[in-house]
């Protein structure tokens, strides 16, 4: 990072998604990927970002964000649910590292998603571990059809919208962080064909965010 200065929440997410514009357009910078920034961030870390994310595959965050090392402090679960790990990874991030911004990160065509649509339409419950994270995402797919909210993007949405406002009701560290002005939270959902991040919830940032790319 260039920046000479501790970046604000608002500061931060623009240049966010300054790098997903870079990303989109085809145009990425590539930037603290050498082996200057690999020694510069040896003896510590100071990311400007956390990134609560999917562990889809295409979800590669320091890609479709065009940073590199040391920007972002990531943590990545299936459907972006949450635990008591999540949470202490997060508050690590904003307490310790002292990160401005935090984002969690949905995507369309999300596994979790899909199969928590199908375990309550077709009562498709997986076996092991993965009907633990099927069964955190449906009060949000219930939640979203009970407002009207039927279409894969509206419940893509309504999922990470209330993930970031359980991440605030939760976290009594956060939510401090973002009343004091020290950290935002914004909900992003990510569109696998264009690359785009579209901002679906913000908490901490100004009115005249902009939503799209």
């Amino acid at each position: 990072m260039t920046e000479t200065h501790d970046p604000t929440p608002r500061e931060a997410f623009e240049l966010l998604l300054a790098g997903n514009h870079r990303f989109v357009a085809g145009a990425p910078e590539h930037p603290n990927q050498d082996a200057v920034r690999r020694t510069e961030t040896a003896p510590s870390q100071q990311p400007f970002a956390v990134l609560f994310g999917c562990s889809d595959s295409r979800l590669a965050a320091e890609i479709i964000f065009d940073r590199g090392l040391g920007d972002l402090f990531v943590v990545r679960t299936a459907g972006h649910v949450t635990s008591a790990e999540v949470l202490g990874s997060i508050e690590y991030g904003v307490e310790l590292l002292d990160c401005p911004l935090v984002v969690v990160l949905g995507h369309d065509s999300c596994g979790a998603v899909g199969a928590a649509c199908a375990a309550l339409d077709e009562g498709l419950a997986p076996a092991g571990y993965i009907r633990d994270v099927v069964e955190r995402v449906t009060p949000h797919v219930l939640a979203a059809r009970t407002a009207g909210r039927t279409q894969p993007e509206e419940i893509l949405a309504e999922h990470v919208s209330r993930t970031v406002d359980m991440l605030l009701d939760r976290s009594r560290i956060l939510a401090e962080k973002v009343a004091a002005g020290r950290t935002a939270v914004v909900g992003l959902c990510y569109r696998l064909t264009d690359g785009s991040a579209q901002v679906v919830a913000a908490r901490g940032l100004e009115a005249e965010v902009t939503t799209g790319s």
